[in-house]
């Protein structure tokens, strides 16, 4: 049986170690001034003309926030995010993230198993639920780590 009232550490670093590989993923696509991510659906020159920021900057942005979310998720685990980061702004900041990294996974998983023209497949869609069950359960382990005891 699976004691949920026990915060887990697992989740915190599989997200972290997901989130520099977006990261890594993004940074290489800057490079080469592409829309897009590795392994994901392709971007068209006529797409990436008509974005609106320069490709080379989303995707230098995009990895910035990769490494963002990998210190997020580590801050829920480590000595310094528990003690330090006041716990109301951490469940904030949580709530966020689980909002942004939940809708762009949604977007992979409904054009995953639906089809909604982006071009994602249904192995995306599967990585889009874990990354969603994941951010849930750090989100809910750093709550239950957090947590006031009445005594």
């Amino acid at each position: 049986m699976l004691d949920f009232a026990h915060p887990r550490r697992w989740p915190a670093y599989t997200l972290a170690v997901s989130f520099l590989g977006y990261a890594a993923g993004k940074a290489a696509f800057a490079l080469q001034a592409r829309l897009g991510f590795p392994g994901g659906p392709p971007v068209s020159a006529a797409e990436t003309q008509g974005y609106f920021m320069d490709a080379a900057a989303a995707q230098w942005l995009a990895a910035a926030s990769g490494v963002v979310g990998a210190g997020v998720a580590l801050a829920t685990v480590t000595p310094l995010g528990l003690r330090k980061v006041p716990r109301t702004v951490m469940l904030v900041v949580l709530a966020g993230m689980l909002l942004a990294v939940g809708g762009g996974a949604m977007i992979m998983i409904v054009d995953g198993f639906v089809g909604i023209g982006v071009g994602w497949t249904w192995y995306h869609g599967v990585l889009g639920l874990a990354v969603i069950g994941l951010s849930v359960e750090m989100s809910r382990s750093y709550a239950m780590a957090t947590r006031r005891v009445a005594g």
